[in-house]
C-alpha cells in the first residue's frame, strides 16, 4: 500500500462516479437514434467510449456486491438477491484503500451491496453516505472518489409504478417535445407489437432523458468548482435495462452496459484512446476496483478477482467476461453465460423455468402482464417466445455481430459446434477456478457453514466436492441421464442429490420411472432435496405425502427452506389446495413480519398469487 507522502510530488486525479440503473447501451452516442441524450452525446465526445463492458449479473444487488469488493458475487456467495451472508473480514470495500491514501470518499447514496457485512462495507469505504454525500464538502486540498446514483431509469420508474405516478415523476423533468412518441419508436424484435409495449417502451427513453438531464448538472456542479481538469469522470449503469428481457437475463439486454470515461488533460496519458474515440476491449465489472486503484496509484488486493483496464499498470485484455443469474426474490434460477467478443454461451441449469417465469414484483408492470398472457394465448411468434416460453434450452449460441439482439440460437447448429465447445469448456473452467457457490443451495449453504463465510467453506474441497456436484447439475434437462440422475439420490453428498431431484423435476413426465426415487427422497436429510422431490412426484401423479412435505417445510422456521417449498406451491396451483390452510397462515405471517427478512416479502410474493389462484381469501390480518 503506498501512502499519501510517498505520491507528494504527482499529481493524483478526482475520480467520479456517475452511475444509473437499469439501462443499456440506449444512448445517441451508441448509436441509438431513438435517444435524446445531449449531455452524455457530448460527454462521450470529451471522452472514451466502451462499446464491450458488461455488468457480472442481470441485477443489483449481486452487481453491487461485485464493485464494492473486486471479487465475483458467486465466489464470496452474494449471488442470490438479499441472501446477507457474510464475506470474509480480508475483503474490504474498495474505496476504503483510497481512503488510507488521503482520499476523501463519498457516496450518494446506494448501497445494496447483498452482505450482512454491508455495515462494515460502508464504515471503512465511506468518509460520507448519505443524501448529501458529495466532493464539495470535503477538507481542502483532498483528492476525491464520489459516488452519485441515479434512480430514475431504475425498472420501478419504466415499467413497474402506475403510468400515473410515472407521469407526476416526468412532467417535472421534461418538456411535452422531448417526449418519445410511441407510435414512431422501433421495437426490438423479442416484443409483441401492442399500444401498452409502445407506451412502456417510449417512457423508458422518457426516463433516459430525465437521466441525462440529472447527468448535466452533475457535469456542471464539477465545472463551476473547478475540478473538471482534475478529475475522471466515468459515467455507467448498473446492468442492462429494466425491461422484460433485459434485467434478469443473462443476453446483451441484460448485461452489457453503456461506460464513457473522460480524462482531462493532465491525466490524458492514463486514457485507452483519445477523446472521442471508442474502444472495444472487453470489460467485466469485477475489474472497476482494481482499475480505480491503479488511476490512483495503489496496488491492487490479491483477493480481487478482476484486472485494471486503465492506467500505466493495466493488465493484458480479457478473452472473456462472465454472467451469472441466480435467485432473484422468490424465483429461483441458475444460469451461467461467458462471451468473448463475438459470441454469447448461456448454460441454462434450470431449463424448466421460463425466463419469464411469474415475478411479484415484476409482475406489477402491465407490459410484462400483456406478455404472459398473449404468449398463454399463442399469439407471440418464436422471437418472442424465446423470452415468454414455457422452458428455456439448455444451451445458448449466438453471434452477436450478425445477431445483436441474440434471437437465432446457434447451439444445435454444427457449422457452431468448435464455437460451442470452447465457450462450454471455459465457462466450466470459470466455475471450477472461481469455486462457484450457485450450485449449493442456500438452506445447505447455511448448514454447512460452520462459523466459517461461504467463501471459505467453498474453499474446502471436503465440504463443497464442486466437480462432483457441477456433474450432477450438468445433467439437468438431459432426457437421456434419468436414470443416472434416480441413482444420484443416493449420492453421499446432499449437494448432489439436490441437482438430481431438480433434473427429474425438469423431466416432467418422462420422470415416472424414477416414482419410487422420488418418494425415498421425500425423507432426504437435506430439505431443498426433501422440496424438489416432492415437487417432481406432486407434478407427475396425485400425492398427499409430496404435498405433506411441501406444506411441512413451508412452515419451517428455515426462512430458505419456507420459501423455496412456497415457490414449488406456487408452481403446483390448484394441486396445492390441500395445504391451504397453511399457505394462509403463513402468508399472513409474512404480512406481520414484512420488515424482519427480505424472505417475508418474497414469501408474499409466491404465495399471494397462489391464493388468488386457489380463489382463496388470505387470513384476515
Amino acid at each position: 500500500m503506498f501512502g499519501a507522502a510517498s505520491r507528494a510530488e504527482e499529481p493524483r486525479p478526482n475520480i467520479l462516479w456517475i452511475t444509473c440503473e437499469d439501462m443499456s447501451p440506449n444512448l445517441g452516442c451508441y448509436g441509438d437514434a431513438q435517444a435524446r441524450t445531449p449531455v452524455l452525446d457530448a460527454f462521450a465526445r470529451e471522452g472514451v467510449r466502451y462499446t464491450r463492458a458488461f455488468a457480472t449479473a442481470p441485477v443489483c444487488s449481486p452487481v453491487r456486491s461485485c464493485l464494492i469488493t473486486g471479487a465475483y458475487a458467486t465466489a464470496l456467495g452474494t449471488e442470490n438477491l438479499r441472501s446477507l451472508f457474510p464475506i470474509p473480514a480480508a475483503f474490504h470495500g474498495f474505496p476504503s484503500y483510497l481512503r488510507r491514501a488521503g482520499y476523501y470518499c463519498s457516496n450518494n447514496v446506494k448501497t445494496d451491496y447483498n452482505t450482512s457485512e454491508e455495515p462494515r462495507l460502508i464504515r471503512e469505504s465511506w468518509d460520507d453516505c448519505s443524501a448529501t454525500a458529495h466532493w464539495r464538502n470535503r477538507p481542502p486540498g483532498r483528492p476525491f472518489f464520489s459516488v452519485f446514483n441515479l434512480m430514475t431509469t431504475h425498472q420501478s420508474r419504466t415499467c413497474v409504478w402506475p403510468f400515473e405516478q410515472f407521469e407526476a415523476m416526468i412532467r417535472e423533468e421534461l418538456k411535452p417535445e422531448e417526449r418519445a412518441d410511441p407510435a414512431r419508436l422501433r421495437l426490438p424484435p423479442f416484443y409483441p407489437d401492442t399500444p401498452l409495449v409502445r407506451r412502456t417502451w417510449a417512457r423508458y427513453y422518457d426516463c433516459i432523458t430525465a437521466m441525462d438531464k440529472q447527468v448535466g448538472r452533475l457535469l456542471k456542479q464539477l465545472e463551476e468548482d473547478g475540478l473538471a481538469d482534475d478529475t475522471i469522470v466515468f459515467f455507467y449503469s448498473d446492468h442492462g435495462m429494466g425491461m422484460p428481457r433485459g434485467k434478469r437475463t443473462l443476453y446483451d439486454t441484460g448485461l452489457r452496459v453503456p461506460l464513457i470515461i473522460r480524462f482531462p488533460e493532465r491525466f490524458r496519458a492514463l486514457a485507452p484512446a483519445d477523446p472521442g474515440e471508442t474502444t472495444g476491449r472487453l470489460v467485466s465489472f469485477v475489474d472497476f476496483a482494481p482499475t480505480v486503484l491503479r488511476l490512483a496509484g495503489a496496488p491492487a488486493p490479491p483477493q480481487m478477482q478482476g484486472t485494471a483496464f486503465l492506467g500505466l499498470q493495466a493488465g493484458p485484455p480479457r478473452s472473456y467476461i462472465y454472467g451469472a443469474r441466480d435467485r432473484v426474490d422468490e424465483a429461483y434460477d441458475l444460469s451461467r453465460a461467458v462471451r468473448d467478443d463475438r459470441y454469447l454461451y448461456i448454460r441454462n441449469f434450470m431449463p424448466h423455468l421460463s425466463w419469464n417465469q411469474p415475478e411479484g414484483y415484476s409482475d406489477q408492470a402491465g407490459m410484462r402482464r400483456q406478455i404472459t398472457r398473449l404468449a398463454r394465448e399463442g399469439k407471440l411468434n418464436a422471437a418472442q417466445l424465446g423470452y415468454a416460453g414455457p422452458r428455456k434450452p439448455i444451451e445458448e449460441l449466438y453471434d452477436t455481430r450478425s445477431d445483436p439482439w441474440q434471437i437465432h440460437n446457434l447451439a444445435g447448429d454444427a457449422r457452431y459446434r468448435a464455437v460451442l465447445e470452447r465457450l462450454r469448456r471455459e465457462l466450466r473452467r470459470w466455475i471450477l477456478r472461481t469455486r462457484d457457490l450457485g450450485f449449493l443451495p442456500e438452506w445447505e449453504r447455511r448448514r454447512r457453514m460452520g462459523g466459517r463465510t461461504p467463501y471459505e467453506l467453498a474453499r474446502d474441497p471436503a465440504a463443497y466436492p464442486l466437480g462432483e456436484i457441477l456433474e450432477a447439475a450438468e445433467l439437468v434437462g438431459r432426457t437421456e441421464a434419468l436414470s443416472r440422475q434416480a441413482a444420484l439420490l443416493r449420492h453421499p453428498d446432499a449437494a448432489a442429490r439436490y441437482w438430481a431431484a431438480v433434473g427429474l423435476h425438469a423431466a416432467g413426465p418422462l420422470a415416472r420411472a424414477a416414482r419410487g426415487a422420488l418418494r425415498r427422497a421425500l425423507t432426504d436429510p437435506c430439505a431443498n432435496v426433501r422440496i424438489e422431490a416432492a415437487a417432481a412426484l406432486a407434478g407427475l401423479e396425485e400425492s398427499p405425502e409430496a404435498i405433506e412435505v411441501l406444506r411441512r417445510e413451508l412452515r419451517s422456521r428455515e426462512l430458505d427452506a419456507a420459501l423455496h417449498a412456497a415457490r414449488q406451491l406456487q408452481f403446483l396451483g390448484p394441486k396445492a389446495a390441500p395445504a391451504l390452510a397453511d399457505i394462509r397462515a403463513v402468508y399472513a405471517e409474512a404480512l406481520r413480519r414484512e420488515k424482519e427478512a427480505p424472505h417475508y416479502l418474497f414469501l408474499q410474493f409466491s404465495l399471494k398469487p397462489l391464493l388468488e389462484q386457489l380463489k382463496a381469501a388470505p387470513a384476515a390480518q
